[in-house]
């Protein structure tokens, strides 16, 4: 009898927006779980269970054995694009696509700074706009292209002393430490589309921030004067290159700021902004993994758990026939770079003020949309229509990791 096939192994899906990458994750281990394509992978885990010494089996005994997913690099809640899953052992090469190069498409709006740098975020400052023109963003758009120094949003997944940056914030409390900007590098960095007002549905939230809160977030966010905001030695935080142990931390867990792939607590916020500071804002923070014995998810493909953003809807009746204009951008940049942060500080380069208005990862690695990412909707389909997909994109993975594995081993053998 012909043993059947594992399926496992690494593929991308086309993230929707509005769903955060957990809750996309979550959503398709449920519809994997009931398919008939990985029905092999859950029988050889069972098998696995069994053999477990008793104890082990006794812990596990409430919890259902589900397939193993993980994703390669967390995309805002807001955003769309490449979200590179892993399934069963394919998990445990998530961690090789943290390190590589991303390549994004992204509005930016001026004229506004919020709290989270982009456009569902509250209101911290506006600022005047009529100056700006496509050759002042094409003039600004120089400093940033290479190697520069960047500043995490404050609604992100760093901590210092175990705590978010953004609680400080929230709390009115000043940071215990100076976090300095980190190092980061663009590739590649393009204005592909210059949009004036009356050509873009962009709009800014009215939504303000309490006043306190305000005063704290526009100290750590450098909303400050005009020179001030143009001082490039202003710091807000701790510098990743020197890192000192907090105390009462677990081994290998001593650095101040974590860039990790967890869920911020959302209790505190809006119920409208849950959803945006859930999965650490972060776009290459450590993969995520569903592990195989966790309580099955209450939600599907069709249906999600979690609340959905209210996003501006873009129909014709909205085009803004007055206000601050916006710009797409275009690039290619390596790991730990915020676009957040990119639109925020091109908006204080031009003289005003930015907010990212949209963002789409159109590659990451070896994964790029319209060639071998697979639609998110076709996988609310039946098996019949995602399964072979899965199935080649899968073995098209195996395939580059095996090809990897002869140029490593010819390399290591050869006397040279």
């Amino acid at each position: 009898m012909t043993t059947p096939k594992i399926a496992e192994g690494v593929f991308a899906v086309n993230k929707p927006k509005s769903v955060s990458s957990a809750q996309v994750l979550r959503n398709i281990q449920r519809t994997f779980n009931q398919s008939k394509l990985f029905a092999p992978w859950l029988d050889t885990e069972r098998a696995r269970r069994a053999q477990e010494p008793n104890n082990q089996r006794q812990r596990r005994r409430h919890k259902q054995v589900q397939v193993k997913l993980g994703h390669g690099g967390t995309l805002d809640p807001m955003a769309t694009g490449v979200l590179i899953v892993g399934v069963g052992k394919g998990t445990k090469h998530l961690q090789d696509f943290l390190a590589c190069t991303k390549t994004y498409e992204a509005s930016v709006l001026f004229g506004a700074a919020t709290d989270s740098y982009d456009v569902l975020g509250k209101v911290l400052r506006k600022a005047p706009f009529d100056h700006i023109s496509r050759e002042s963003v094409e003039q600004a758009l120089t400093k940033f292209r290479g190697s520069f120094d960047q500043m995490p949003p404050l609604y992100s997944a760093l901590r210092m002393d175990g705590k978010h940056l953004y609680d400080y914030a929230r709390e009115g409390k000043d940071l215990p430490r100076e976090i300095k900007a980190r190092p980061v590098k663009t590739e590649s960095l393009e204005l592909r589309e210059w949009l004036p007002a009356g050509c873009h549905r962009y709009t800014i939230l009215e939504e303000d921030v309490e006043h306190d809160e305000k005063l704290v977030a526009k100290s750590l966010l450098q909303l400050g004067t005009s020179s001030e905001s143009k001082d490039k030695s202003t710091v807000i935080g701790h510098d990743p290159a020197s890192p000192e142990p907090r105390q009462g931390t677990k081994r290998g867990r001593e650095r101040e700021d974590e860039d990790e792939d967890e869920a911020i607590d959302t209790a505190h916020l809006p119920s409208k902004r849950q959803e945006i500071v859930t999965a650490a804002f972060m776009p290459d923070t450590l993969p995520e993994i569903l592990e195989a014995q966790e309580e099955a998810p209450t939600s599907d493909l069709h249906t999600s758990a979690s609340p959905h953003v209210s996003l501006p809807q873009l129909s014709v009746e909205n085009l803004q026939s007055s206000g601050p204009p916006a710009a797409k951008l275009s690039m290619t940049v390596t790991s730990g770079f915020y676009v957040r942060s990119l639109c925020h500080d091109l908006g204080k380069e031009v003289g005003s003020l930015g907010i990212m208005s949209e963002l789409v990862r159109t590659k990451q690695a070896g994964f790029e949309l319209g060639r071998n990412v697979i639609e998110y909707e076709d996988l609310c389909k039946d098996e019949d229509s995602w399964g072979p997909q899965v199935v080649q994109l899968l073995s098209d993975w195996q395939s580059k990791l095996d090809k990897k594995a002869v140029r490593l081993s010819a390399i290591s053998e050869d006397p040279a």
